[in-house]
């Protein structure tokens, strides 16, 4: 499919700027397959109505932006403004950022019955049934919390943390560090035979995923414990 120019649109405190970009080109960007905010542009220029070619003041673009730098302003425009986009794009954009939510949800969440995580498909279910409507232009920790309010009527969510003490052995400790790192530690205290005691505190949703690494990286030696 050909890519063609549009226009994209930021409102702020009642004044517009809009910029010219590449169609498929401001899609990797907001999409976060491009990282050049000036990439994107069409042309080095901030406009109060690009249609006519009208360009917005700098003292306008300043007192708006506390900036005149296009790159920084084009970042705005792209992130916080509107950006057209075809209906499949927009699709696209709308199960990526449900994944998202999904997985935010599942990594740092539990079901407070069980104190168990609730798996994805279980929380993609809930979100059909709840009819949930993802913003594709909102990040996804954005819409967490508005998401979890109207799951909560079908599906108990609780976000919390764990505390876990660990005990490796002198032979597993050192290349189970890394991993120990990735989870939150706390605080290590290495004994004289070389094995460590170590605490972590991470999302409550995570526990299942770190016992699991723990043991294959220990064979099931390692000892643990729950800390109130």
């Amino acid at each position: 499919m050909a890519s063609k120019t549009v226009t994209a649109k930021y409102n702020l405190n009642g004044e517009e700027f809009e910029i010219l970009v590449d169609s498929e080109m401001a899609y990797e960007y907001i999409t976060g397959k491009r990282t050049d905010p000036m990439s994107v542009l069409q042309v080095d220029e901030v406009f109060k109505d690009a249609n006519k070619a009208e360009r917005q003041s700098q003292e306008k673009l300043k007192k708006a932006f506390n900036t005149t730098d296009i790159a920084k302003i084009a970042e705005i425009i792209l992130k916080k403004g509107s950006v057209p986009v075809t209906t499949e794009q927009r699709q696209k954009m709308v199960e990526d950022k449900r994944r998202q939510i999904i997985e935010t949800i599942s990594r740092n969440a539990i079901d407070p019955r069980t104190n168990a995580p609730h798996p994805p498909q279980r929380i993609d279910n809930a979100m059909k049934e709840a009819k949930v409507n993802v913003d594709p232009y909102k990040s996804a920790n954005e819409q967490v919390e508005q998401v979890v309010g109207k799951l909560n009527i079908l599906l108990p969510i609780k976000f919390s943390t764990v505390k876990i003490e660990v005990t490796i052995s002198a032979d597993q400790a050192s290349r189970c560090y890394g991993m120990l790192k990735q989870y939150g530690l706390k605080g290590e205290h290495w004994l004289s035979d070389g094995s460590l005691d170590a605490t972590l505190e991470f999302p409550a949703g995570l526990q299942g995923e770190f016992f699991e690494r723990l043991n294959n990286m220990t064979h099931g030696t390692a000892v643990t414990k729950m800390v109130n």
